[in-house]
C-alpha cells in the first residue's frame, strides 16, 4: 500500500467508497457477509480509508461499515458526510450524532459538508420549503463542524463538491478545512482547470470520487446502451439513456466516452492490466490526488482493485489516454456537476 496525508493522518491512496454498502435502489443488494469479507481483506491490505455519508441508502451504509468494522475501528480511517439541507447548527450536530450511532463509533476522522449550500443543492436533499427559502448559512454549518472538532466528535473537517468560489467562502470562515471530495477520472477531468490548482494553493487534500465513473471504466460495458439507468444518468450520456432518472437535459458525449473506454481495453492487453486497474493507476499516477476511492462488491473485485497498486501505466499511454479523454473534457466542460444542466451546476 501507499500513503498520502490528510491533515496530521496517513491514509491509503486507494480508498473504499461504501455507498453499496447496506444495499438500496441505487446499486442493488448487498450482503453483509460480503461487506465484512471486503472490509477485513482491505484492512489487511493496508487499506484504511473508508468512504460513507448519512444519505446513502439512508444511513444502511453507515451501519454495514460499523457493523463490519466491528473490532478493527481504530485500524480505519472513516470519512462520513452531512446533507446541506441538515446544516443548521443544531440540525448537523444531531446529524453527527446519528451518524456516530450508525458508525458505532464515537468519533469520526474526517466529516465532510457533502454538498455546497446553495438552492439548486439543497432541492435534493429536502422537499421541505421551510428550508428551500430559509436555508442553513456556511456560518452555521462550519460553526458546527468547528464545535464537533473541539469536543472530539469529529478529528478533521472536510467539505465535499465545493467549486472555486465556494472553496473559498467556506476557507474563509472555516480555515480548518483539509480535504475536498469531487469527481474525477479519466471521462470525468474538469476539476483540473481551476480546482486543483487551488486546492494545491490552500494545501487542501483531494479525495476523488467516481475513480471508475460508477462501472462506466471497468470496461464492463461496450456501449451506451449497456449502462443501467442509474448509472447513465450522467451528462456523459444522452439524457433519455437515464430512463427518467436524468435531468441534465443535453446530448451526452457517448462517442467521445466509448472511444476513450475502447483505447483502455487495447492498452489493458498490451500493459497486462485489467481497464480498472487501469483507470485507477491513472488517478494515482496524479500526485495531487491524495486518495482514489474504489467501490468493490466482494472480495474478487478488491482483488483486481488493488493490482492497480503495481501498474505503471508508460508515459506515452498516459499522453494517449489523455488525449483521447480530451475529447470528452472538452464536450462536456469545466463544470464538475455532472448531473446537471452544464449552465445550472451546483458546484463553481
Amino acid at each position: 500500500m501507499i500513503y498520502g496525508k490528510i491533515g496530521g493522518a496517513k491514509v491509503s491512496r486507494i480508498g473504499m467508497g461504501c455507498w453499496a454498502f447496506g444495499g438500496g435502489a441505487y446499486w442493488g443488494e448487498q450482503a453483509q457477509k460480503d461487506v465484512d469479507d471486503v472490509v477485513r481483506a482491505a484492512l489487511d491490505s493496508g487499506i484504511n480509508f473508508f468512504d460513507t455519508a448519512q444519505m446513502y441508502n439512508d444511513g444502511a451504509s453507515e451501519k454495514s461499515l460499523g457493523a463490519a468494522l466491528k473490532g478493527a475501528r481504530k485500524s480505519a480511517y472513516i470519512c462520513s458526510k452531512v446533507s446541506p439541507a441538515k446544516a443548521y447548527y443544531k440540525a448537523l450536530k444531531a446529524a453527527c450524532e446519528e451518524s456516530l450511532t450508525n458508525l458505532d463509533t464515537d468519533y469520526i476522522d474526517l466529516y465532510m459538508l457533502h454538498w455546497p449550500i446553495n438552492p439548486l443543492g439543497i432541492k435534493h436533499f429536502t422537499t421541505d420549503p421551510a428550508v428551500i427559502s430559509a436555508p442553513p448559512t456556511a456560518e452555521d454549518a462550519f460553526r458546527a463542524l468547528s464545535d464537533l472538532k473541539k469536543e472530539g466528535k469529529i478529528r478533521d473537517i472536510g467539505i465535499s463538491n465545493f467549486g472555486i468560489k465556494q472553496m473559498r467562502e467556506a476557507l474563509s470562515v472555516c480555515p480548518e478545512i483539509v480535504a475536498n471530495e469531487l469527481p474525477y477520472n479519466i471521462i470525468s477531468r474538469a476539476i483540473e482547470a481551476e480546482i486543483l490548482p487551488l486546492c494545491k494553493e490552500r494545501n487542501l487534500a483531494i479525495i476523488t470520487a467516481m475513480t471508475l465513473q460508477q462501472g462506466v471504466l471497468t470496461g464492463a460495458f461496450k456501449s451506451a446502451a449497456e449502462i443501467p439507468p442509474y448509472q447513465a444518468h450522467s451528462r456523459h450520456f444522452a439524457n433519455g439513456r437515464g430512463q427518467g432518472t436524468s435531468r441534465h437535459g443535453e446530448a451526452g458525449a457517448e462517442a467521445e466516452v466509448f472511444e476513450t473506454v475502447d483505447l483502455l481495453r487495447e492498452l489493458s492487453a498490451r500493459l497486462n492490466a485489467s481497464v480498472p486497474q487501469l483507470a485507477t493507476a491513472w488517478a494515482l499516477a496524479n500526485p495531487q490526488i491524495t486518495c482514489a476511492l474504489i467501490g468493490s462488491r466482494d472480495k474478487a473485485q478488491l482483488d483486481d482493485n488493488l493490482k492497480s497498486l503495481n501498474v505503471k501505466i508508460p508515459q506515452a499511454a498516459i499522453d494517449k489516454i489523455n488525449a483521447v479523454s480530451l475529447k470528452v473534457l472538452k464536450k462536456l466542460g469545466d463544470s464538475p456537476d455532472y448531473y446537471e444542466k452544464s449552465t445550472e451546476s451546483r458546484i463553481y
